[in-house]
């Protein structure tokens, strides 16, 4: 098993681009050690306090959220971040090369109930042009990013990244307190009998996708003719983890519940990072009008519709809209 350094200087990485990335996964650390400590930490339950998503913020979103935001602000790398627990984008190093983005705890809702959560994070080189507190440092497409990953807070400390030359996993050995790698290259499977979808929103959804679910949950009596297995762990980067483990498709359609929030997940810290994974995987990222990382982005809280995940099975899914 190789040491994160060697493996990303085997993928040609830059030396400051390693450097930002080290930072990040310092903080990963800390997250991951509080996250195990929580409950004897005093750091379950909510505050009173909602994010600019209007959601009650949990007391571990907020701890996660600092520690991110501090260790990359003193790094001297980064030019400005962008943080789903944050009102706009925090200014850092006029001369920063990097901007990054995060959401610092995806699926906090698991939080009380001791399921998984993580941290996904999306890297772009900044702008020069663009000063550093500039929100439009952030309105990059996805197809810029040069690097994305998550961290899964789960029985092992797990580490999923791509730098655009495949999806590797590695995993925290806290022995030496560093991420080695276990997996290069993880390949998603071109077709899949497993679907990760929210059925409580079902009554909401588009007509497409009432069809194509509808199928799936036909079974070997329906127009597939196969069994379809349903699974859903409520956190991102849980579902998309399998998804890269064992294939599947995870879809969080447009719904018409709140009609002036059609779309749940946001484009900047969850869909265009797990969108740059699963491609370099082998996999597809879209909506139901095309290819997520080809979005241009209009705001740094844009939400977007996903469906994404073992090829042939997404293709399949967005036939329904045609």
């Amino acid at each position: 098993m190789q040491r994160l350094a060697p493996a990303l200087r085997e993928d040609n990485v830059p030396l400051d681009l390693i450097s930002l990335i080290k930072t990040i996964l310092a903080a990963t650390k800390e997250i991951s050690f509080r996250v195990s400590q929580a409950q004897l930490g005093g750091l379950m339950g909510s505050t009173l306090d909602e994010n600019i998503q209007g959601e009650v913020q949990k007391k571990l979103d907020v701890v996660a959220n600092e520690l991110i935001k501090d260790i990359l602000l003193e790094s001297g790398f980064v030019k400005a971040i962008s943080s789903e627990e944050e009102d706009t984008s925090v200014a850092g190093e006029e001369d920063g090369k990097f901007i990054v983005s995060f959401d610092p705890l995806d699926g906090s809702s698991n939080i009380d109930i001791n399921s998984l959560i993580g941290t996904i994070f999306s890297i772009h080189e900044a702008i020069p042009e663009l000063a550093a507190d500039d929100p439009d440092q952030f309105k990059q497409a996805g197809r810029k990013q040069v690097c994305a990953g998550y961290v899964l807070y789960g029985p092992s400390t797990m580490l999923v990244m791509t730098t655009g030359s495949g999806t590797h996993f590695y995993v925290l050995d806290r022995t030496h307190g560093g991420y080695l790698l276990v997996e290069r290259n993880v390949q998603v499977p071109a077709d899949t009998r497993e679907f990760a979808i929210n059925m409580s929103n079902q009554q909401f959804w588009e007509q497409p996708m009432q069809d194509y679910i509808g199928d799936l949950v036909a079974g070997e009596s329906g127009p597939r003719g196969e069994y379809f297995n349903m699974r859903w762990i409520a956190a991102m980067v849980g579902d998309i983890h399998r998804v890269l483990t064992r294939g599947g498709i995870f879809t969080y359609p447009a719904d018409s519940k709140n009609p002036e929030k059609p779309y749940k997940l946001r484009l900047m810290y969850e869909a265009n990072p797990m969108s740059f994974l699963v491609e370099q995987a082998g996999g597809k990222a879209m909506t139901s009008q095309g290819p997520i990382m080809d979005i241009e982005p209009t705001d740094i809280h844009q939400r977007v519709e996903v469906i994404m995940g073992s090829r042939n099975e997404v293709d399949k899914c967005l036939s329904y809209y045609k």
